[in-house]
């Protein structure tokens, strides 16, 4: 990642990056008077004469302060107040993205630790918890311990419980692996900041004895009697002789790193008990790497801070959902029957079966407890319901609640809250990044997609190919400052695959009148040339059309690709993600007027790519009729598709014809067409024609807020993608990463498991590569 991409990310549109929304209408003279004077003077009066009534008329029910003086920034130290706030508007986001909390983010222009307990306190009637963040030790803890006994809302720092709790998760579960009791463990950590001090406190309510927790510092080992110290690490110095976190690792079970790159050796791991638990969090650069330990341990269990290593401990797998289940209890703190409840309900998460669709989510199978699977992954939808839950019942039994939470229906309630679309676009980006395939990009030459070719290789999402003049493309990436050192580049006018692709391009086409010469001639246009590149396996997927119109970039991919023999049919799908729900659209950029076999197959092959998403599709086939309403030919073609999709697929919940206000609108199924086979609202919408699909997706991308995503299409012989003209950088390695799934599950054994993307539609089975 370079420097000016984080700069130009939060300056560019609207500085920062959180917002204030209204959540009531303000548009006209009754709303003006019932949002403001004279109807506001209701709630207040309401609550002037009951307090609790804040809770039912105002936000602060689900706001929480993130509070800072920018004492102790990420790894960047005391750099101020002013300079953390970027800081506190991403922990904002993560609060709302994860568990729907909305934040206010405060920094503190003071380093005295009794100003900043003072402004927390007066900020109690506006907020329902606070967040502390990034305030250095020894400051937080009497900041966080003052609060918890003066304030009688939820005050938890996260930088101190927020490792311990998701760290703990982790140690109770390798722990069980290795058959080595809690009371027995050795346990030692570099680095006795706020985090480690936390944790290991955390540890000793976890079943650790304090005895068998050492300690070490900048300086070294905190032992008894080693000099002054501040009373956090006081109460871990222990009599001993080691004096280094190298003596000190001679025979321990457990490593925990909450320090700096490097601080740990393969010397030292190697010294460690049987089956030793390395726990190496420093981030971006573990103290020790998990292939370090492994080479002169292979019998440890390890886990880092980091996304591209199995058993990732990540902050975002706590604090939300802590502080979603204490504002729903109402709890006036977060105890240690909370904290301890948030630890073991991931603890046990990890150990239950994982859903086939969340693996598919994270392009995994067979994901099951034990070395390389000890904590939920950091985008686990399940945490919520799971954490959020255990968190609010200890909130409930240790009396600090003043809701009653009826568990049922709190997690229903949860499900309501948050969909599963804010995870969609990540997981398959995490998918792409297992297992990176080569990407073709027949728009080599264009700024935008050099970058987003930078941004794939930075983020390990795709090996990209850029087509074009190598001159142009590196005076283009000088230009930006964009290093082209593992960026492929493929001239096609000079390149030495010309001839055999004109070759082989003549043999496929010489029967629909194209000479050789003229074989060689369309070489020249990268669309075509990308095409044999994926026809031939020199790459593994092709994406295109970012500065061409559609039937421009389809048309060669056709010609060279084809459909898949068992599809038959070409169709192309944009998934539309809304802040809480999917929809997929079909056929929006391939087929003008379908018949109703071809309807059923783009039906079909919709259902699959949902499938393959993790999601069970609903498929409504749309139409200007409800279920017979209107008798002419169009409706009735729609009609006889389901009846065709339903036989190929009984399994599959279809209805229609129907309207498109029927298919999304639960109340009038349910009242209107109660025999519908829908009972919930569609989540794929196959229109009947290509003006209807592309004129919906696109009104509902630019009016309805969505985030589009395609087009996909589907029903390819091998991956072939494009993108929409004029997408942009981030749009570009969305699509990108979308072909390397598509490329992944074709490369994959013909088991019979799902295959993804541009085969779908054929019959499972069927490897490409035979």
């Amino acid at each position: 990642m370079k420097r000016q991409d984080a700069l130009d990310y939060h300056a560019n549109g609207r500085p920062g990056k959180i917002a204030v929304v209204p959540t009531k209408p303000l548009n006209n003279q009754r709303d003006l008077s019932l949002a403001y004077s004279p109807g506001v003077a209701e709630p207040c009066l309401e609550i002037a004469a009951n307090p609790d009534d804040v809770y039912k008329y105002t936000a602060k029910g689900n706001l929480v302060a993130v509070v800072t003086n920018g004492t102790a920034v990420l790894g960047l130290g005391n750099i101020g107040a002013l300079a953390g706030k970027p800081v506190m508007e991403g922990k904002g986001n993560l609060f709302k993205q994860f568990a729907d909390i909305d934040v206010f983010d405060l920094e503190i222009g003071s380093e005295n630790p009794d100003d900043v307990i003072r402004f927390c306190q007066l900020l109690e009637p506006t907020v329902g918890g606070i967040n502390l963040e990034d305030i250095r030790a020894p400051d937080c803890f009497y900041i966080e311990e003052t609060l918890r006994k003066t304030m009688s809302i939820p005050v938890f720092h996260d930088d101190q419980h927020g490792t311990a709790i998701i760290s703990g998760a982790a140690l109770l579960n390798a722990l069980e692996i290795v058959g080595k009791p809690i009371e027995d463990a050795r346990v030692v950590f570099s680095g006795a900041g706020a985090a480690a001090i936390s944790s290991a406190e955390h540890y000793v309510r976890l079943g650790v004895r304090r005895q068998n927790i050492t300690l070490c510092d900048r300086a070294g080992v905190i032992y008894e009697g080693r000099g002054e110290m501040d009373p956090y690490k006081a109460r871990f110095a222990n009599p001993s002789t080691a004096r280094t976190l190298a003596d000190a690792l001679v025979g321990a079970d457990v490593f925990v790193g909450l320090s700096v790159a490097g601080a740990a050796t393969k010397e030292m791991i190697a010294t460690m008990a049987e089956r030793p638990i390395v726990f190496a969090l420093a981030n971006p650069v573990p103290e020790i790497r998990p292939d370090e330990v492994h080479a002169v341990r292979p019998d440890a269990i390890v886990a880092t801070g980091r996304s591209d290593y199995p058993n990732q401990v990540n902050n975002v797998l706590g604090f939300p959902f802590i502080f979603r289940g204490a504002l729903d209890a109402r709890a006036t703190q977060v105890n240690e029957e909370m904290k301890m409840a948030a630890t073991r309900a991931l603890a046990l998460l990890a150990r239950q079966e994982v859903p086939e669709s969340l693996s598919a989510l994270y392009g995994l199978r067979n994901v099951k407890f034990g070395p390389d699977y000890l904590i939920p992954f950091p985008f686990d939808p399940r945490a919520l319901l799971w954490v959020a839950p255990a968190v609010a019942w200890a909130a409930v039994a240790s009396g600090v609640a003043k809701e009653f939470i009826e568990m049922e229906e709190y997690r229903e309630r949860l499900e309501a809250r948050l969909g599963r679309a804010r995870g969609i676009m990540r997981g398959v980006i995490n998918r792409a990044v297992r297992d990176p395939k080569r990407v073709v990009f027949p728009d080599g030459e264009e700024p935008k997609i050099i970058r987003a070719a930078q941004l794939l290789v930075e983020e390990g999402i795709a090996q990209p190919i850029l087509l074009g003049d190598r001159r142009t493309i590196e005076e283009h990436a000088a230009g930006v400052g964009i290093s082209l050192e593992e960026i492929i580049i493929e001239d096609p006018a000079t390149s030495p695959r010309r001839e055999q692709y004109a070759l082989q391009l003549w043999k496929l086409r010489q029967r629909k009148g194209l000479s050789h010469g003229e074989a060689h001639q369309l070489l020249y246009n990268g669309n075509y040339f990308g095409s044999m590149m994926v026809a031939c396996g020199d790459a593994d997927a092709l994406l295109s059309g970012v500065n061409s119109h559609y039937p421009e970039t389809i048309r060669p991919a056709l010609q060279v690709i084809g459909a898949h023999p068992k599809a038959g049919l070409v169709s192309g799908m944009y998934m539309l993600v809304f802040e809480k729900h999917i929809v997929f659209c079909a056929d929006t950029t391939v087929n003008i007027d379908p018949t109703a076999e071809q309807l059923a197959q783009i039906g079909y092959a919709a259902s699959r790519i949902v499938r393959t998403f993790g999601i069970t599709p609903r498929l409504a086939m749309l139409s200007f009729s409800n279920f017979g309403s209107v008798r002419h030919p169009d409706a009735e073609k729609v009609a006889r598709a389901v009846q065709i999709l339903r036989q190929r697929d009984r399994t599959l919940v279809v209805d229609g014809e129907m309207q498109a206000d029927t298919a999304l609108d639960e109340e009038i199924l349910r009242e209107s067409y109660p025999f519908a086979a829908l009972e919930e609202p569609a989540n794929v919408l196959i229109f009947p024609n290509l003006s209807a699909g592309n004129i919906a997706y696109k009104l509902l991308n630019h009016l309805g807020g969505a985030t589009a995503i395609g087009p996909i299409l589907v029903g390819m012989r091998r991956p072939v993608h494009v993108l929409e003209k004029g997408a942009d950088v981030q749009e570009i390695v969305n699509m990108a990463a979308v072909a390397v799934v598509d490329a992944q599950e074709r490369s994959q054994p013909a088991d019979g498991t799902t295959r993804a993307f541009s085969t779908l539609g054929a019959d499972s089975g069927y490897s490409p590569r035979t």
